[in-house]
């Protein structure tokens, strides 16, 4: 039996969906927030297979979780507030979901002798900016965003050293952390508190950092959401998608399928794969790449995606990945196509919202 926590939402419906299809039993504790599932009186929420069982309730009540993990001999770590959110005005929330919810869960592990496995699904959010190397000095960290420069269209980070161009380059796992909002630092922490009780408890724990995810059953367009949704709905709505900033920020849009492949991987392998990987399609593309492709895929009568210059202060200008480490060690290779991927987004069922 294996548990999945948030497994109801749009990855951890995936990630079930992939277990039972292994022809492993499922059992999902999710707390149905609204913000990521909407408001529905369904018995069986919107894209969870009716093959799993569900527990609604909230993973950092001990109680509840205690009962979750009867009979289960491996955990499947999803649940979580994710995005940027509003303000600095839903540190509280976030914390509260994230890092305490983590804590109860891993407390109850311990205290109920667990020892299978535990994965834990991370982000590429706790590396901050990418990883950048100067022409003088060599591999450099870019100091904070400055409003000033923001505000002046200046959106490319400089060296820390001599201020000349940096060049981005695919940032590894071993690359130091270096959380740049609320909802970083909480993922962050939660990887912290997985390797504390991995050392306490000797369970092996799996971080899996995702890149940025997109596919079917994606929440709706909400500060909680994605930019691929996001962009989607704008589409549906019959308005041209906003691009923040220049549209060349670069990241790695994987797959949903594909990160449910890495979750299943990591949770079966023959022996335990500890520690953390990068779960990335190893292609990098611009912001603005995928606007387009996902303008062309619908084939709307909207107008083409437009740059406003626009900018939230939380977020970085690079990051994508090293697919290295996870295909060597984990065994896992991104295989969906962007396009094909895209044209399915396009006109794919989402949740909530």
């Amino acid at each position: 039996m294996f548990l999945v926590t948030g497994g109801a939402g749009f990855i951890g419906s995936h990630v079930v969906t992939a277990l039972l299809d292994a022809g492993h039993r499922v059992r999902v504790l999710d707390l149905l927030l609204p913000a990521a599932h909407g408001s529905t009186d369904a018995a069986v929420p919107a894209g969870l297979d009716p093959r799993a069982e569900l527990l609604v309730g909230d993973v950092g009540d001990a109680a509840t979780v205690e009962r979750a993990l009867d009979g289960v001999e491996h955990v499947c770590h999803q649940a979580a507030m994710v995005g940027l959110g509003l303000d600095i005005d839903d540190i509280a929330a976030y914390v509260r979901h994230n890092d305490l919810g983590t804590a109860v869960l891993l407390r109850t592990l311990a205290r109920t002798g667990f020892a299978g496995r535990f994965v834990l699904a991370s982000s590429m959010v706790v590396y901050g900016e990418g990883r950048y190397r100067c022409a003088e000095h060599g591999v450099v960290v870019p100091p904070a965003r400055r409003i000033e420069d923001l505000d002046a269209r200046r959106f490319e980070p400089t060296c820390s050293i001599c201020g000349a161009p940096l060049t981005p380059e695919a940032i590894p796992e071993d690359a130091p952390a270096d959380p740049r909002n609320v909802y970083a630092a909480t993922k962050l922490q939660q990887e912290h508190l997985a390797r504390a009780f991995s050392r306490e408890t000797g369970v092996p724990v799996t971080s899996l950092r995702y890149h940025n995810v997109y596919g079917p059953m994606m929440p709706r367009d909400t500060p909680y959401a994605g930019v691929a949704s996001i962009f989607r709905s704008a589409l549906e709505a019959g308005r041209a998608p906003r691009v923040f900033e220049d549209g060349g920020q670069i990241r790695d849009f994987v797959h949903v399928r594909d990160v449910a492949r890495a979750n299943v991987l990591a949770l079966t392998a023959d022996v335990p794969v500890p520690g953390a990987f990068n779960v990335c399609s190893g292609t990098p593309r611009t912001v603005g790449d995928m606007a387009r492709a996902l303008h062309r895929a619908m084939a709307t009568d909207a107008t083409a995606p437009i740059v406003t210059g626009e900018y939230r202060l939380g977020d970085v200008r690079h990051v994508f990945a090293s697919a290295e480490r996870a295909a060597e060690v984990l065994g896992f290779t991104a295989v969906e196509d962007f396009d094909a991927g895209m044209a399915e987004f396009a006109v794919a069922p989402l949740r909530g919202g």
